[in-house]
């Protein structure tokens, strides 16, 4: 369950017309927390990601399957299946509530047995890196344009303040 005040964020992003994996990252944000913190590990980076997102779809975060040959056939039901219990819609059949303790706690000590390298920031660089590459230059380009325009005065501000001091940082060495 995802903590109230991730919910909040979440929400305060949509009110701001962020998209939609904007706002579902505010719950990958808490579920990379929770794992530096140490309440479970995880066997990459990509399922940390994949947990966040399976709770900000929960959490009503109307955020699309994937699209078919993307990912697995399994992937894929999981993802709708989190998508209709997030707009309170029964997707199946409901499991007793003794299944589902079991399948719970199951899950949660499997993660237990996990690292927490797959958190890390090295990790979660490489993952981005290679999300990145695998997609078209005119559709990150795209992505960055309705970030700076949602962004707001402010916002782009400070942003353009935190490169300088980057390259500032990174000219050094």
């Amino acid at each position: 369950m995802p903590v109230q005040k991730t919910i909040h964020r979440a929400q305060a992003d949509k009110r701001a017309g962020k998209a939609a994996s904007t706002q579902a990252g505010e719950f990958v944000k808490e579920e990379v927390d929770r794992v530096r913190a140490g309440k479970h590990g995880v066997r990459s980076a990509r399922q940390a990601i994949a947990i966040g997102l399976s709770k900000a779809r929960r959490a009503g975060v109307d955020l699309k399957a994937p699209k078919k040959g993307t990912t697995s056939e399994a992937t894929r039901k999981k993802a709708a299946k989190d998508s209709a219990a997030g707009q309170h819609k029964s997707a199946a059949k409901s499991t007793s509530t003794e299944s589902k303790t079991k399948r719970a706690r199951a899950a949660t000590t499997a993660l237990k047995r996990e690292s927490g390298q797959g958190a890390s920031s090295a990790a979660l660089s490489r993952q981005t890196k290679t999300a990145a590459a695998r997609r078209p230059a005119a559709s990150r380009s795209a992505a960055a344009k309705k970030a700076a325009s949602t962004k707001g005065a402010a916002g782009r501000s400070a942003a353009a303040k935190k490169a300088a001091h980057t390259r500032a940082a990174r000219s050094h060495h």
